[in-house]
């Protein structure tokens, strides 16, 4: 098992930012593809970006282009996902993933999940 804690959900208003974070390994980080997925009630899981390991590679949903940007912060061991111009859509419970297929019309196969941090974007 890979630990992957993800952080920084909670509650914002339509139009606000949010900036989500996942601790990871530093051999991890180094070697997987790492993604970020969003599961809302009664929808099936989504993935929303991904980044390959030497960050040449990423992908956007088209829900959140020109909207989410995900990065590497390799002092730090984290990937984040830095959220503007939430919708209330955006609404969901967000995983962060490691060890997938990272294209850039996609994100596949991935082995290890977090627990997930809640977003709700609401007034």
């Amino acid at each position: 098992q890979v630990p992957l804690v993800e952080s920084g959900g909670g509650l914002v208003q339509p139009g606000g930012s949010l900036r989500l974070s996942c601790a990871a390994s530093a051999f991890v980080l180094n070697n997987y593809a790492m993604a970020w997925y969003r599961q809302a009630p009664g929808k099936e899981r989504e993935g929303v970006s991904c980044i390959s390991v030497n960050e040449r590679i990423t992908y956007y949903a088209d829900s959140v282009k020109g909207r989410f940007t995900i990065s590497r912060d390799n002092a730090k061991n984290t990937v984040n996902l830095q959220m503007n111009g939430l919708k209330p859509e955006d609404t969901a419970l967000y995983y962060c993933a490691a060890n997938v297929l990272c294209h850039s019309g996609g994100v596949y196969a991935s082995t290890y999940w977090g627990q997930g941090t809640q977003v709700t974007v609401s007034s």
